[in-house]
């Protein structure tokens, strides 16, 4: 399958632990991916308060140039409260606009792995609108296998829309 985005060179990066000085610019990054229509269900970009509460804290990074400008960020969630899944997270990564297709998220990523792995955590998962071919791709790259597409779960808009369900099985965690 051809990707559907051409990359453009590669940004020099930090990756800090996401905290609450960087609330607005991961709001203004959470929103504009939901105006694009592909990243979510969401319609509006949460508080940073409701943000904080469902985000484990030991698994949040902000991705800063060199100026410390915030290019992106990721963060996990539970998936379930029950003790067999407390290996089991989902995750979320978004890039600022002008920051896509120069590795920002792969970098996100790559920390995710690392931390979430040191913690115990076994499986990392993600679902993905089928349209967003470049976060299906930057997935596969990072290890993320496609379990299947949950078909029309949910209502985006008024539109039944498909969700490809993804994971990234620990290869470091038994």
């Amino acid at each position: 399958m051809k990707e559907s985005f051409v990359p453009r060179p590669a940004v020099s990066v930090t990756v800090v632990p996401l905290q609450s000085l960087h609330a607005t610019q991961v709001r203004e990054i959470f929103q504009a991916g939901i105006d694009e229509g592909h990243a979510t269900f969401e319609t509006t970009a949460p508080a940073w308060d409701v943000f904080d509460a469902a985000k484990l804290p030991a698994h949040r990074f902000a991705a800063l140039d060199e100026e410390g400008r915030l290019l992106g960020w990721a963060a996990v969630s539970r998936v379930s409260e029950r003790c067999a899944y407390a290996g089991v997270v989902e995750h979320s990564v978004y890039v600022h606009p002008d920051a896509r297709g120069r590795g920002v998220a792969s970098v996100l990523l790559k920390a995710l792995v690392n931390s979430t792995e040191a913690a115990g955590i076994w499986t990392l998962q993600a679902g993905i609108f089928p349209e967003n071919a470049a976060s299906l791709a930057v997935h596969r790259r990072a290890g993320f296998r496609v379990i299947g597409t949950r078909e029309r779960i949910g209502r985006h808009h008024g539109v039944w829309r498909d969700v490809v369900l993804l994971e990234r099985r620990s290869t470091a965690v038994s």
